[in-house]
């Protein structure tokens, strides 16, 4: 049987999920791999057989998605051009982790798709969404990846079909421990920004960030660049991660008993629903960078307790790998 495992360069979510099933997928298959899109941090561990500049979701500086970057900055015509053109015939099945080039080939093309990601879970009637719909957001996950068969990945079970959050080895095989300082991880905000607002609370604050090429203190705030092995050993030991409403870190959060508040991007309607669905389960988390609702949240003992199996070899074989 041979696999073509295809996802989504945008955000670290999508290439660590990659990290932890395509290894156990050669276990088992022969798999060729293809990515798309061009806003990780995380570099791949695997070898990668087709890379494609794609379609990507893009952000401006104050913690919002840019409709006019997204729309000016992708190219679109060499995008339907590289969606005609992919030969995928050879493959027996190909697994899609939101990758809309190999998503849209294989409905026109009428190629055997199962769509195995986070966004898969939206789909879903029961996954918890805002009250307010973004009719555009709507539009974004029914389409950008259009798929029959779906896996989803989501903070808890809400259907059959939505399984419990893939945990990286990188992440399971950590000892935690708190030490007294918090993490942050907002991508899609400015250094300039998150200092401005964390100097004013007077705990220790170690920000990852993708515009900084040089390690930097600011009084209570220190600034790093992207590192995975640096950012690990401090998620090991922080006592809390303040960080976009994306889906892989606060799953390795709540994973890892840390305290978690998060600020979903403005704009993205995907972290908006992962940020009610947070909310839920009692997590804090605001629309903007506010000092006032930080401060409360470093003040409290809140933390949540998870179950998060380490199953998904047992997914890809029972309800992934047949037909």
């Amino acid at each position: 049987m041979k696999i073509l495992y295809a996802f989504q360069g945008t955000g670290n979510g999508h290439m660590a999920r990659a990290q932890e099933i395509i290894p156990l997928l050669k276990k088992h298959v022969e798999v060729d791999t293809l990515i798309s899109g061009h806003q990780s941090q995380l570099k791949a561990d695997f070898d990668i057989n087709f890379q494609h500049k794609g379609i990507s979701l893009l952000y401006n500086k104050t913690g919002g998605l840019s409709y006019l970057k997204t729309f000016t900055e992708n190219k679109f015509i060499h995008a339907i051009k590289t969606i005609n053109e992919l030969e995928l015939s050879q493959y027996d099945l190909i697994i899609n982790d939101y990758e809309p080039l190999t998503g849209w080939a294989s409905k026109l093309k009428k190629l055997p798709m199962i769509e195995l990601s986070h966004q898969a879970s939206m789909s879903f009637k029961e996954t918890p969404k805002p009250e307010k719909k973004d009719f555009l957001g709507e539009l974004i996950l029914k389409y950008y990846v259009p798929s029959e068969r779906k896996i989803g990945f989501h903070f808890e079970n809400y259907h059959p079909q939505i399984k419990k959050p893939v945990i990286r080895r990188k992440i399971r095989n950590l000892n935690p421990d708190k030490k007294g300082y918090y993490l942050v991880y907002l991508p899609s905000f400015s250094d300039e920004n998150i200092i401005k607002t964390l100097k004013q609370i007077p705990v220790q604050w170690k920000i990852f960030s993708k515009y900084s090429k040089i390690q930097f203190r600011e009084e209570n705030v220190e600034v790093f660049p992207i590192d995975e092995t640096q950012y690990l050993t401090y998620f090991e030991s922080c006592d809390g991660i303040l960080c976009n409403a994306g889906f892989e870190t606060p799953a390795e959060a709540l994973f890892m008993d840390k305290k978690l508040f998060v600020i979903p991007i403005h704009n993205q309607y995907e972290q908006e629903c992962n940020a009610c669905a947070l909310d839920k389960m009692g997590i804090p988390n605001s629309k903007v960078l506010k000092t006032e609702e930080i401060s409360e949240w470093v003040a409290s003992d809140h933390h949540l307790r998870v179950n998060y199996p380490d199953d998904i070899e047992e997914i890809l074989l029972n309800e992934v790998l047949v037909f």
